[in-house]
């Protein structure tokens, strides 16, 4: 199927479009701008909408980090556009967020989260109680008597989890992202769009096939992405949980009509990790690893522009990463070009 989306792409003259809604130029800036999600957030009512630690709250701890990677990405690249989705403690809904995202025609989105671990349930023998039961009917009616077991059950805290995990959105939910670049195609495309292609009907069948192969373009970057904050991570002696799909949740992931990662940045239920999570070094340090690794993802997109430039050898792979980026591709042929129906 996915020979026949080029075929038809091919057909209609977007070849050279492929990689880009915009023609790609040697010197074009590769990010122009960015979003930046800070997960969670405090509701009306006052209440904590994130997972709670002994003393401290994800809402809390999402907004100070990225806070401090707004900070720093616009220091290291001024010419890039920052935008948050959530710049106060207050709850931003899921639609919002990715509305936000879409209507600044974002490039790139990065969402920070904190993990957490349900608690472990126990069973414990408490004792025993007697229970009366009866045997037969009628004359031959007996009462009886039999001990059963009376169990305390209780939870306590799972401290153990710790390290970061940083998602992309899974290969089943490819439908939706491609449903997000087709809605959003306006936003996407550049000012003298028409002027170069003409009008473009966001369901005709070769604006679909377009959108499917963007889709795919946006799963590869994420996942490169991904790979690149895990690996900034590890350098700081953090323990990289490595790069992983979304399988539920995070709406916003697919949502949104640019590569898009989620990052969590560390276990609040882990009371070492609590502390590194709400002191100001390991926020600082969080948003060090995730600006560098913004910075490896441009240099990679430019090495991309440029055909001569071996992409492969700046950003080197472990085998595990590199099975994961194989089979997400797999996956994402699988969900978005299957079955689809390239006539009106």
């Amino acid at each position: 199927m996915l020979k026949k989306t080029f075929l038809i792409v091919t057909l209609f003259s977007f070849s050279a479009v492929l990689t880009s809604f915009t023609p790609v130029k040697k010197s074009q800036q590769v990010l122009k701008t960015v979003i930046i999600d800070a997960g969670h957030g405090i509701m009306a009512n006052g209440g904590h909408n994130g997972a709670k630690g002994t003393y401290s709250y994800e809402d809390d701890i999402c907004l100070a980090v990225s806070k401090k990677l707004v900070a720093q990405l616009k220091q290291t690249y001024p010419e890039i556009k920052i935008i948050e989705t959530r710049g106060s403690e207050n709850i931003v809904s899921l639609k919002e967020r990715a509305n936000i995202a879409n209507h600044n025609r974002g490039d790139l989105f990065i969402s920070i989260h904190v993990n957490a671990m349900p608690p472990i349930h126990h069973k414990e023998l408490a004792g025993y109680k007697t229970e009366v039961y009866y045997t037969g009917k009628g004359k031959k009616k007996k009462k009886r008597t039999r001990k059963v077991a009376q169990y305390h059950y209780y939870t306590t805290p799972n401290t153990r989890a710790k390290g970061t995990q940083t998602y992309i959105w899974g290969a089943h939910k490819a439908e939706d992202k491609e449903v997000a670049v087709r809605e959003n195609a306006p936003m996407l495309a550049e000012e003298n769009y028409q002027e170069k292609y003409g009008d473009i009907d966001p369901n005709s069948p070769e604006f679909i096939a377009l959108s499917l192969v963007k889709t795919k373009q946006f799963g590869q970057r994420s996942a490169m992405l991904s790979q690149m904050v895990e690996q900034e991570f590890a350098k700081v002696g953090r323990i990289s949980g490595g790069s992983k799909q979304r399988q539920v949740g995070i709406w916003v992931l697919q949502a949104t009509a640019m590569p898009s990662i989620l990052v969590e940045t560390g276990f609040i239920t882990n009371p070492d990790e609590e502390q590194y999570l709400n002191s100001s070094d390991g926020q600082l340090e969080l948003a060090g690893s995730i600006t560098k690794a913004v910075g490896s993802y441009i240099t990679w997109l430019e090495k991309k522009q440029n055909p001569a430039a071996k992409v492969s050898a700046s950003i080197p792979l472990t085998a595990s990463e590199a099975k994961l980026e194989e089979s997400f591709l797999e996956a994402l042929d699988h969900h978005s070009f299957a079955g689809t129906k390239l006539t009106k």
